[in-house]
């Protein structure tokens, strides 16, 4: 059973126990407001409290174990989050079993990780499955909107698939570097910044939002949430740098700012892809958050951002 036992540090630890409080104290907060609360205003508020709950335990269980059960939970993420935008964006009858290749993409680029084949993990995605993909697509001889439908796969591939994985690769940081560092507590970092980015933004959103950023993309999105959020992770980040990470204070106040702005973009990115479908949601498997991309959206653009910005200063 060696290979079950938990290796996270006591700092993750620590955060995961403070988000649980916060957790517990927004469940009372909600059970309050929910009295006598017979018109059901707070019903929503309520479900996705719960859904929380449900993320916040899913996400302990992965990093809590060995880095095999951790890098296999996010190659399952990738998929899932891949498989929910094939089904929302129309394809073509002549490239059904293209998508074949797409979805073995998943467990490759996760197997690379896994052997921690950096060289191969950085080139498979943008470069191998890039141009496979795309011969596969043209060796079907179909070419009526074969720009339209490459694009489609290939973008796709980028962001659930490449940018995602970034997240399983924080594990195996730092590696052979001689830097103070532990995996789970980089990817807790990213990912708890990106969660809390999004909270933010909604809430000064909220409370001072008056002047729209993009109207036509996502009405509810303002300059003063932008602005908010990415300030109040910026200075989450420069607290919890010391405790998960070797940023130094102005490196800490870098990644919270490009967080905070990254976070948004993705956001936007995939309100944009929605809004162009058609559809609200990408999907229903969250009761009260949507589907999968509705949850990850920010994390696919802060997850390489943050990678990189460690990689090249640290690592």
């Amino acid at each position: 059973m060696n290979h079950l036992q938990l290796w996270v540090p006591a700092s993750v630890l620590w955060v995961l126990g403070s988000v649980v409080g916060v957790l517990v104290l927004a469940t009372a907060i909600v059970a309050w407001m929910r009295r006598g609360d017979g018109a059901g205003r707070h019903t929503e508020l309520a479900a996705r409290v719960k859904s929380w709950w449900v993320l916040v335990a899913i996400f302990a269980l992965a990093i809590s174990f060995r880095r095999g059960i951790a890098i296999a939970f996010f190659a399952l993420l990738s998929f899932l989050a891949l498989k929910e935008y094939l089904s929302l964006i129309p394809t073509r009858r002549a490239d059904r079993r293209v998508l074949f290749w797409a979805y073995l993409c998943v467990p490759l680029q996760y197997l690379w990780i896994w052997q921690q084949w950096y060289n191969m993990f950085l080139i498979f995605i943008p470069v191998w499955a890039f141009l496979f993909i795309a011969m596969r697509m043209v060796l079907r001889g179909e070419t009526r909107d074969f720009l339209r439908a490459a694009g489609t796969i290939h973008w796709g591939l980028m962001t659930m698939v490449f940018g995602l994985s970034h997240l399983a690769w924080l594990l195996l940081l730092p590696g052979n570097a001689p830097v103070a560092a532990h995996g789970a507590a980089l990817l807790l970092f990213v990912v708890l910044l990106t969660e809390l980015n999004d909270v933010l933004q909604y809430v000064w959103g909220r409370t001072l939002g008056r002047h729209p950023i993009i109207p036509s993309v996502s009405p509810n999105k303002t300059a003063e949430g932008l602005l908010g959020g990415a300030l109040s992770t910026t200075l989450v980040s420069v607290a919890l740098a010391p405790l998960l990470t070797p940023l130094t204070r102005s490196d800490a106040i870098a990644a919270g700012l490009m967080i905070g702005f990254g976070g948004f973009i993705g956001d936007v990115t995939i309100s944009a892809l929605k809004r162009d479908i058609g559809v609200k949601d990408s999907g229903a498997i969250i009761p009260g958050h949507g589907g999968i991309l509705d949850r990850i959206d920010s994390l696919l653009f802060t997850a390489p951002l943050f990678f990189h910005f460690l990689m090249y200063f640290y690592f």
